[in-house]
């Protein structure tokens, strides 16, 4: 289980029982009511749906009282995922997807790296399975990096900032278990930030963080066949200078 420290956190979290259901959010960042806001009809009946991105499944870009979100119904990819859309084998409350995510984030945002934040996330359990959904931070006038480099190349910099951040993550013990330029998202000030830590988990060693690297590498790569982006070796190397090797 991921454990958050800090007794400023702990005091603004606030955790919904019921029988067959948790619902954990902040309180500094949710005014609504907490048992209504993973319905999209709340957000379509009050007029505050932004818009909407296709996925596994649809996020919804809703506007809270407090700032941009956006709500995603976890579901499954790959085979599997075509006959168990969106439930998964319940072994705990702290076990869920969505709880793990919501303290991820939050260790994530401790430690100084540039995330979403979370604002509450829900679990709701039928018998041995449960569906989980998750409401945080929609990152404001940002792309992910395969859009803008559909367009545009980048500058060293910026690579320089992306390899920062990644090795801020990396120092926090977090494993990006998808890190692609997907998940990558860069704002209109150059900010850069890491999205999507579903299944991601803290991983100790140091080992792993050579794959993970591999691993956004490749999407580079893939992006460049697929989508032609505009990408080249000597990027990666502005990018690894950044994270703090030679």
């Amino acid at each position: 289980m991921v454990q958050v420290a800090g007794d400023r956190w702990n005091e603004q979290l606030k955790t919904i029982k019921k029988r067959n259901e948790r619902i954990w959010y902040d309180e500094m960042l949710l005014n609504e009511s907490p048992e209504s806001i993973f319905d999209p009809k709340f957000w379509e009946n009050s007029g505050n749906v932004l818009g909407s991105a296709q996925g596994r499944g649809t996020t919804w870009f809703v506007q809270t009282e407090t700032i941009p979100a956006a709500l995603r119904h976890y579901r499954r990819g790959g085979l599997f995922g075509k006959l168990v859309k969106d439930h998964y084998i319940f072994t705990g409350w702290d076990k869920t997807r969505s709880y793990q995510e919501f303290q991820l984030l939050l260790k994530l945002i401790q430690a100084g790296v540039n995330v979403p934040r979370p604002i509450a996330a829900r679990a709701y359990k039928s018998h041995f399975s449960y569906q989980a959904d998750l409401l945080s931070e929609k990152i404001e006038n940002a792309r992910d990096l395969v859009s803008i480099l559909q367009q545009r190349t980048i500058s060293d910099s910026l690579y320089h900032e992306i390899g920062k951040e990644i090795k801020k993550m990396h120092d926090t013990q977090v494993n990006h278990t998808d890190l692609n330029i997907h998940n990558i998202l860069v704002d209109d000030t150059d900010k850069v930030w890491i999205i999507d830590f579903d299944k991601c988990c803290v991983e100790q060693g140091d080992n792993w963080k050579a794959d993970n690297l591999s691993r956004l590498k490749r999407s580079f790569v893939k992006e460049v066949g697929k989508r032609s982006i505009k990408w080249s070796e000597s990027d990666w190397g502005a990018l690894f200078s950044g994270y703090g090797r030679k």
